[in-house]
């Protein structure tokens, strides 16, 4: 297309780069035979009761628009589940946001309060969208980088070290995509801290709140008095009850921003899909036990990280949430882009490599995405032993 069309792409699209994730997973669907461990997209169904309530809604005919903001209801079952599970008050009315899955809510996040120039802190490892969406509104992304040997736990001190006048938003990933790391609760009190100091707001995204292992909880930096009023909550149905299609998130937002976001959702989608939303209110009733989706996970965990460490030459960190790993293979001799084209070419496994999630300081870390039945996960465990042999041979 000559530089001259009418259909010249924007600048701010064109900054957007190809997600490198997506790379190896385009390629690995073109082979026969993969075990895909790439995405982060849970294989398990619903709970029987959400489904159900999906199928009555489309069977009743409940296929139409709902308020901009979602249905009331529905408003009401997150404003409620965000009480009992912070501790925090919210307005169904006026601070809750249903979107078309988490990814909405937080583009509308980012798009109803940054302006050109403006800063954005994020913590690295992380999900890249944030730092593509960033950088095409015209901000800045600010990268805080977090260290293997110390479970990729961000610090306030790191974070500190970063801030400037021109800083608008620090992005809070915990339980953090791609690591699983939770950041402590004394690091989000000392961050709550800065948040008044500096005066800059905060996006908490909390999509895995619900994957955390061992009997352990992560914290959320909304239940810090003061906090709620200069941050916004980002969650959804996708990971704590396995409902990635169903594409229904939502946002817990001050109400002046909340009016904001509701606004451009108008001009964006309208709304979230209602059948969606009627097996949302039915995923977030006391109906519900999606306890299986987390134990089932840890046992994938489990299984992962003593077959990875049982491989010569591999590592796994500790996993204390979500469905990823990260896995050290310095031991094979090669970076990470090579190790996983390489294995997914050899042996059928297909994983991302560490720097696409945040540069060349994770060079000798992949992702692994356990969201495959425990048959499949051992079978790719095999694989990468034979991978790993045949690089020493």
């Amino acid at each position: 297309m000559s530089a001259d069309t009418p259909l010249k792409t924007a600048a701010r699209v064109a900054c957007v780069a190809p997600s490198p994730p997506r790379a190896v997973f385009d390629l690995a669907s073109t082979l026969d035979d993969v075990v895909d461990l790439t995405l982060g997209d849970p294989d398990l169904p619903p709970p029987v009761n959400v489904r159900e309530a999906a199928c009555r809604a489309v069977m009743a005919g409940r296929t139409r628009y709902s308020a901009n903001a979602g249905l009331r209801e529905l408003r009401q079952a997150v404003a409620a589940d965000a009480e009992r599970t912070l501790g925090i008050p919210v307005d169904p009315e006026t601070e809750v946001v249903i979107t078309v899955g988490a990814m909405e809510a937080s583009f509308l996040t980012l798009y109803s309060l940054l302006e050109p120039g403006d800063e954005v802190v994020i913590h690295v490892p992380y999900w890249i969208n944030y730092s593509q969406v960033v950088r095409s509104l015209g901000a800045t992304p600010v990268f805080v980088y977090t260290r293997p040997e110390e479970g990729f736990r961000l610090t306030a001190e790191a974070l500190e070290e970063v801030l400037t006048p021109k800083t608008r938003l620090v992005i809070l990933n915990s339980p953090n995509n791609p690591t699983g790391a939770i950041i402590p609760e004394k690091t989000l009190a000392r961050i709550a801290e800065l948040a008044f100091e500096r005066n800059f707001a905060v996006l908490s995204d909390e999509i895995y709140d619900s994957l955390v292992y061992d009997g352990k909880k992560s914290s959320s930096i909304l239940s810090i008095p003061g906090m709620k009023e200069r941050s916004v909550l980002i969650n959804g149905v996708s990971k704590r009850f396995a409902m990635t299609g169903y594409r229904l998130g939502w946002a817990i937002a001050p109400a002046s921003l909340a009016a904001q976001m509701t606004k451009m959702q108008e001009n964006i989608v309208a709304c979230a899909p209602l059948p969606a939303q009627y097996a949302a209110i039915e995923a977030l009733s006391p109906r519900t036990d999606a306890s299986f989706i987390r134990e089932e996970f840890q046992r994938r965990r489990d299984v992962l990280v003593q077959g990875i460490d049982a491989i010569p030459g591999l590592k796994c960190l500790p996993v204390p949430a979500t469905f990823y790993a990260m896995a050290d293979i310095s031991g094979s001799g090669l970076g990470a882009e090579e190790f996983v084209y390489r294995m997914l070419r050899e042996v059928k496994v297909a994983t991302v490599f560490g720097p696409a999630y945040g540069g060349e300081l994770y060079r000798n870390f992949i992702r692994i995405a356990f969201t495959v039945k425990e048959e499949r996960l051992k079978i790719a465990l095999e694989r990468m032993g034979n991978f790993m042999a045949s690089l020493k041979s």
